[in-house]
């Protein structure tokens, strides 16, 4: 395929790009071009050409189409013993822009999916407040609401790779995560009604679910842009995002965003309950443990080409794209390689820019059908950048399975396949 190399800098014309395209694809004829055979796709008229199609009120809920039935959440059975107690991944490579739909937003329960009746359901605010308060889902919503895009990303998310390649595709490696717009109230405007004691420094949020799942939360991120969300894209959370309402804590560690959120107590020192002690602490090299990593630091990973994404075109124009994101800010630059660092290359960012959501980069190139080990490398808004694999266990050891976010690369063969490695 004739085609116009494609790096940083380099702006291709359509008119360039449709010669290149047709002249490899033969789709018409004229001077210097071959008859093709016939594309049936053009020639025949196919059944959604000739018959009438579903009316409006067979799908009241809209659902995809039969042909994109394959995008799903999908679980890996040997991580847990049981489901209910267990994750499922967002499938990373079947998307596009920033926004992560609904029905694909990866699940971690620790007692299953709590179906709670809205009506019955309360938020109480005790502890270190001069008048304890109890909510209804109603109440809350007569406070000012606000709109956040936010990434959340468990804090185990690629954790099975810091002894090496292990899972052979980014839902996998990397789809713990998803990005959604919340709708809510800022906690500090209901902390703020119920008034925080001078000795206030900590709230504990409590889930309604079988689990009863609690975290220590600093007063001052309370009191910043935590949110107290029951929409998410617009609509009501899902029953496994936390529905009718969950706390949101950008940039901070997803089992911190408590789901059926039923009671926040304000306190004057951390809990140290069971998910911050005997979890979501960072084992390190010299038997001691990290705590209170709660931020999550910035990470990027190619989601096309990758093993669930081959190259299925052949040799020629090529687009490249993943995802990035911080914990502290923005992403102003993401860097790709296609030879395992020896030379980068800096990507094209596309779409909104927020804090401490997901942002889309792309990088188009002239493939050449030789092999390419493919990373990207994702720079944060205070000057952080992400680290090498090795660079992370030199400081932090391979007791750890939370807060890996280690440069991934992709090995693609000359047939276009990808799998997961691990380059020193």
């Amino acid at each position: 395929m004739t085609m116009v190399k494609i790096f940083k800098g380099s702006k291709p014309s359509r008119r360039s790009f449709l010669k290149g395209a047709l002249a490899a694809g033969g789709a018409v004829t004229g001077a210097g071009l071959a008859q093709a055979a016939p594309d049936t796709a053009i020639t025949e008229l196919q059944p959604w050409n000739q018959n009438l199609g579903d009316g409006v009120d067979v799908s009241p809920y809209g659902v995809p189409s039969e042909f994109e039935a394959h995008v799903q959440r999908k679980n890996v059975e040997w991580l847990t013993a049981d489901t209910v107690s267990s994750i499922n991944f967002t499938p990373l490579h079947e998307l596009d822009g920033i926004l992560t739909p609904n029905g694909l937003c990866f699940e971690r329960h620790h007692a299953g999916v709590a179906e709670v009746d809205p009506a019955k359901h309360r938020l109480m605010i005790n502890g270190l407040v001069d008048k304890p308060l109890v909510f209804t889902l109603q109440d809350l919503m007569r406070f000012p609401r606000e709109n956040h895009v936010y990434f959340l990303e468990c804090a185990a998310n690629t954790g099975m790779e810091w002894r090496g390649a292990q899972l052979n595709g980014c839902q996998f490696t990397h789809g713990m995560i998803h990005n959604v717009m919340y709708t809510g109230v800022p906690l500090r405007l209901i902390l703020e009604e119920a008034g925080v004691k001078t000795n206030g420094k900590w709230v504990m949020p409590e889930g309604a679910d079988a689990s009863a799942m609690t975290r220590s939360v600093p007063i001052e991120k309370a009191m910043d842009d935590c949110l107290v969300a029951f929409k998410m894209n617009g609509e009501a959370l899902r029953p496994e995002q936390g529905y009718p309402m969950r706390l949101v804590v950008p940039g901070w560690e997803g089992n911190m965003w408590i789901k059926w959120l039923r009671r926040i107590e304000v306190g004057d020192m951390p809990w140290h309950h069971r998910e911050e002690t005997s979890k979501y602490t960072d084992l390190l090299e010299n038997g001691s443990a990290r705590r209170f990593t709660w931020e999550m630091d910035a990470k990027s990973v190619i989601t096309n080409p990758s093993p669930q994404a081959p190259l299925n075109h052949g040799k020629g124009h090529t687009v490249l794209t993943g995802v990035a994101w911080s914990g502290r800010g923005t992403v102003p630059r993401v860097d790709v390689t296609l030879d395992g660092g020896k030379n980068w290359h800096q990507a094209r960012i596309s779409g909104p820019s927020l804090p401490m959501s997901m942002h889309r980069f792309y990088f188009e190139f002239d493939w050449d059908g030789s092999p390419l080990l493919l990373q990207s490398r994702a720079h944060d808004s205070t000057g952080y950048v992400q680290p090498t694999k090795d660079q992370l266990r030199v400081i932090r050891g391979e007791n750890s399975i939370y807060h890996n976010n280690g440069i991934q690369t992709w090995y693609v063969n000359e047939q276009g396949i990808a799998e997961n490695v691990e380059i020193s």
